[in-house]
């Protein structure tokens, strides 16, 4: 049996996984707890670990790891900036993810962000419910013949631009590695980022969080953005400098922003604080303004999206326990 920790779950995570794994020689060990150096002990006796975005797997960490013998870290996601994969690759640790499990859970999930923030949704259903049926302060404003930009072009931002198109809406794109063709086929311009700022109405962002895309929304873009502009950030939380985004909201310049995801989410997002103090300045500042609206980390929860997840992990910890290939471009070290 292949003895796996999985750290940071969630009863769909376990549910997905289980099923997943089911009679595929894989024995797994479920911790509510995230991975740290501080936790990693808990993997005594695991060949390989399973980890989520919130995982701090640093050199620490995996130092930690490898001391115990765990020899594969598949990550149940595709983004890898939580893991330190140089030195992962020193201590000799394969690093797997999935790279890909349903684009389409977070391109319509973006999409919703949108409908519900731009028509005022979360604050007419609030209101219906106290039976104040008045529609002042719920005015949006038509999508079609407005200008989308999409800030990355991979599956995700390719979806996402294909539905605003359906809307009618014209779609500019900016991405240093560009899909021309995709872009004729749907009728998607491709220009450049600081164009791409000042002449759309909706901004969506779908970029991996690397150093050179860190804060990428910062207090310049901000104030190359038309007033009214409409922020969508379903990606990486870091993409946007969230001080630089409060200032821009107190001061009215934009005209609404929905996250998905938020700088500092760690031990914030998944977790019920309902009874707790949140000790998160910025956040609590972001949840009081009206044109503001966020979930947490839950675009990718969708059932197709899980169990090709749950796949997608349990077929790269069988591959390599049992000194197998592993999926194509899921490998990381």
């Amino acid at each position: 049996m292949i003895q796996t920790v999985v750290f940071d779950t969630k009863p769909y995570d376990r549910e997905a996984l289980q099923r997943a794994a089911s009679g595929r020689g894989i024995e797994l060990r479920f911790m509510e707890w995230r991975l740290s150096a501080e936790t990693a002990a808990t993997a005594h006796g695991a060949q390989a670990v399973c980890t989520f975005v919130n995982d701090r797997v640093d050199r620490p960490c995996l130092e930690a790891l490898a001391a115990l013998g765990v020899k594969h870290i598949a990550l149940r996601c595709a983004g890898f900036n939580s893991i330190d994969l140089p030195a992962a690759k020193e201590l000799g640790l394969v690093v797997t993810r999935v790279p890909a499990y349903s684009p389409y859970a977070v391109a319509e999930h973006a999409v919703a962000l949108l409908l519900a923030l731009n028509r005022k949704i979360p604050r007419a259903n609030n209101r219906v419910h106290d039976l104040n049926f008045s529609l002042q302060g719920l005015v949006g404003f038509d999508l079609h013949g407005k200008t989308a930009g999409i800030f990355g072009t991979g599956k995700i931002g390719r979806i996402t631009a294909q539905i605003l198109r359906g809307f009618g809406m014209k779609v500019l794109a900016y991405d240093p590695f560009p899909s021309p063709d995709w872009a004729i086929e749907h009728g998607v311009e491709y220009t450049d980022a600081r164009t791409l700022a000042s002449q759309s109405e909706v901004i969506s962002l779908h970029t991996p969080l690397t150093p050179e895309t860190r804060h990428i929304i910062c207090r310049e873009s901000l104030e190359l953005m038309k007033p009214g502009t409409i922020l969508v950030n379903v990606s990486r939380g870091a993409l946007i400098d969230t001080t630089a985004l409060i200032e821009a909201l107190k001061s009215g310049r934009l005209g609404g922003v929905a996250l998905d995801v938020y700088e500092e989410e760690e031990g914030v997002f998944f977790e019920d604080l309902s009874g707790q103090i949140l000790q998160d300045d910025e956040l609590a500042r972001l949840l009081t303004f009206p044109n503001v609206l966020i979930t947490a980390h839950q675009a990718f929860l969708t059932a197709e999206a899980l169990s090709e997840i749950a796949r997608v992990t349990v077929e790269n910890i069988v591959a390599f326990g049992n000194g197998q290939p592993l999926l194509p471009e899921t490998s990381l070290t």
